[in-house]
């Protein structure tokens, strides 16, 4: 299997399964003596871990991140960084009913036709538990640009949106409800419906929107290599994700050239900023923001027909510990996919000029 690898320069390899004895990761390319805070790393594994409130799966693992080689006295060495999250509360019995049969909208069939054979137990490597590992490398990543600030949060659930521009809400707010919005009469209003979504077996999608604030001018290297489209390849490899959009997205198509235009200010900033901080691939300096959409999550807990390995039509049900609503788990996840392009292309900067 091959992709299993992101980044150029800084750049992490993850491996392990769902229910594997452990998940983990190399992060090579990390410069060397940058002084970790160990307690931010596992802080950022805890905002993704399951089983921190009612409206996530109820799977009790600690994900305690253990490192053994590219740290030492608290700094990194600039040798690989190789690190483990142990697999404790695997229950794979609940997984035996697919075994031989499909989950519609899963990676089950895909990796069965194009391997094979498939670890059906929570969907190997499949499953977003994969993720840990990149929060993991993301948060080191967020200290080597300790200047950059990344903050991502929900913004819609179902219908339910908020509208509220991202220069009007307190960032603080994001860790204060589960459902990690910083609006907090929205964020009741989207962990009740969320809640009302589980009790029916189902699930619901949503939107994270990533705000990111204090970016240097000129990161990005066209003309493959833009900015924007690393930052879309990040976030569309995350388990889930359908949509990305930046800066204006596609509500950009309503308005003439002459009003979406960000006209400068003498000192080089924009008066508006519909270009969400990249223009020509490349960072100008101001606010990069984008949003990302993630589908319901395809495991219902519901009866429903699908193929088996003959081609069978074969009735089944939905079974596990699963997100009714992915979004508020995923939050740290798009925040360290976003590190990690940042971290790999400030790094790319430093070969072009002296």
């Amino acid at each position: 299997m091959a992709g299993n690898t992101f980044g150029t320069l800084f750049k992490v390899m993850t491996f392990g399964e769902s229910h594997g004895v452990a998940i983990g990761g190399v992060l090579d390319g990390c410069p060397a003596g940058i002084n970790l805070d160990l307690e931010a790393i596992q802080s950022d594994l805890d905002r993704r871990k399951p089983g921190q409130s009612a409206i996530v799966t109820q799977r009790k693992e600690p994900d305690s991140v253990e490192f053994y080689s590219g740290i030492f006295e608290g700094k990194t060495t600039g040798t690989p960084i190789g690190f483990a999250i142990h697999n404790t509360n695997q229950k794979s019995h609940d997984y035996s009913h697919i075994k031989d049969s499909y989950r519609p909208s899963h990676a089950d069939y895909v990796y069965d036709q194009k391997y094979g054979f498939r670890d059906y137990r929570g969907g190997g490597r499949s499953s977003a538990r994969e993720t840990a590992s990149r929060v993991v490398a993301g948060a080191i990543a967020k200290q080597f640009l300790k200047d950059i600030k990344i903050n991502a949060y929900v913004s819609q659930v179902g219908n339910l949106s908020l509208t509220t521009s991202y220069k009007d809400l307190d960032f603080s707010l994001i860790e204060s409800n589960a459902v990690r919005c910083p609006d907090p009469e929205m964020a009741l209003k989207m962990e009740n419906y969320i809640k009302e979504i589980r009790k029916e077996g189902d699930t619901i999608g949503g939107i994270i929107t990533c705000v990111v604030q204090n970016v240097p001018i000129g990161l990005g290297e066209p003309a493959f290599d833009k900015l924007h489209a690393e930052l879309g390849k990040a976030m569309l490899s995350i388990n889930a994700v359908k949509g990305f959009e930046y800066g204006s997205g596609f509500e950009g198509v309503k308005m003439k050239g002459s009003a979406h235009n960000d006209q400068f200010n003498p000192d080089g900033t924009t008066k508006t900023n519909h270009s969400g901080g990249v223009q020509g691939g490349i960072s100008n300096g101001m606010d990069i923001y984008f949003n990302i959409a993630f589908k319901p999550v395809a495991t219902v807990i519901q009866g429903y027909e699908t193929i088996d390995k003959e081609g069978n039509m074969v009735a089944t049900q939905g079974k596990g510990r699963h997100d009714p609503c992915v979004v508020p788990r995923a939050v740290p996840i798009v925040e360290a996919m976003t590190a990690l392009v940042l971290a790999d292309y400030t790094l790319l900067n430093r070969t072009i000029k002296l």
